[in-house]
């Protein structure tokens, strides 16, 4: 008898072509109602039922009730990294589910990865990051330097409540369509938010990409050089 984490349940979960839709849709972070990830998914709202049943039993998802609807979302940051994984080996091995056009290259330039910055402009960061030393790269993981948290701080970054919370504060995460680390965790979550509240950017509905103004670009690439 074998023994160990059963990786044969949660691959088959992630396995079906309507799941694996549906799950790639709640990359972008947002929750979703049950009629909106069936459209996603192709499928009629009775058999997107039954799936979601199975992801959030699976642990993959958690629904949440506001009101008379039932939103559901990854269940935490751990699957994004796990489906983002999956994304990079698709995609390297030539597996794309649509043909390439502008969209394609506005996910691949800035998109989010469950609520922090992928893309060329993700990887853009978390490079400059590690070049100015405001991350260690250690055996453990990642973590924040204390040049690294003076940046943080002038930039506007509340590190104090973001350590407060039981989330990792950096991590990294394999970007599907360059292959390379962008940063995750409560403080590339906070990063993305904080771009946003300036304006620099925003999230395009419906999608995952994250469209920059042209002084937004010109103030992350003076923050972030390459």
């Amino acid at each position: 008898m074998k023994y160990g984490p059963d990786i044969a349940h949660i691959a088959a979960l992630i396995g079906d072509p309507a799941r694996a839709n549906m799950l790639t849709a709640l990359m972008s972070g947002k929750a979703l109602t049950a009629t909106e990830l069936s459209q996603e998914a192709g499928i009629t709202l009775q058999t997107a039922s039954s799936h979601l049943a199975k992801l959030d039993e699976g642990g993959l998802v958690i629904p949440r009730k506001q009101g008379r609807h039932k939103y559901f979302s990854l269940t935490n940051e751990e699957v994004a990294h796990v489906l983002e994984a999956l994304m990079g080996l698709a995609a390297g091995s030539g597996h794309l589910r649509t043909r390439t056009g502008p969209r394609d290259e506005e996910l691949r330039k800035a998109r989010v990865c469950y609520k922090h910055l992928a893309g060329n402009m993700g990887i853009q960061m978390y490079d400059s990051f590690v070049r100015q030393g405001f991350l260690d790269i250690g055996a453990n993981g990642l973590t924040l330097t204390k040049a690294g948290a003076s940046f943080a701080r002038n930039f506007g970054i509340d590190l104090d409540s973001l350590r407060a919370k039981k989330s990792p504060l950096c991590r990294e995460c394999l970007d599907w369509s360059e292959r390379r680390t962008h940063l995750a965790g409560s403080l590339g979550r906070a990063l993305l938010t904080h771009m946003e509240n300036l304006g620099w950017a925003t999230r395009i509905p419906e999608t995952r990409i994250v469209r920059f103004t042209a002084s937004g670009q010109t103030m992350f690439d003076a923050t972030f050089q390459k």
